[in-house]
């Protein structure tokens, strides 16, 4: 099982930083999941269609947990499985970040109650 925090990204740079996300041994063994200005993320090791370890980094709304989201309302992408991959996974998941930024302003209106 993954945990689950509060990216410690600060507020003022706006960005998920590599310091954010656990260890490469931390990856070997489980998923990692976070979250961070309304955008959920999650890391883990897949085998790729070449048969080769991938990084897969996927990305969604608050408030649901991975599973309980719909697949149509994720986006995914794969990354080599080294500290590389995780550096370029960082980076994605801020162009992301950055390029859907409507999407997750609005991701509390998903919550029950949210203001």
């Amino acid at each position: 099982m993954g945990i689950n925090t509060e990216s410690s990204a600060k507020e003022g740079n706006g960005v998920i930083l590599r310091e954010d996300i656990l260890s490469m041994e931390y990856l070997k063994k489980t998923e990692f999941t976070g979250c961070h200005k309304g955008m959920r993320y999650r890391l883990e090791g897949v085998d790729g269609q070449d048969g080769e370890k991938k990084l897969r980094c996927s990305v969604w709304p608050e408030p649901c947990g991975f599973g309980k989201t719909a697949a149509d309302k994720r986006d995914t992408a794969e990354f080599a499985f080294e500290e590389s991959g995780v550096t370029d996974a960082v980076a994605w998941m801020n162009s992301m970040l950055a390029e859907k930024k409507d999407r997750w302003e609005h991701a509390r209106d998903n919550w029950d109650g949210g203001e």
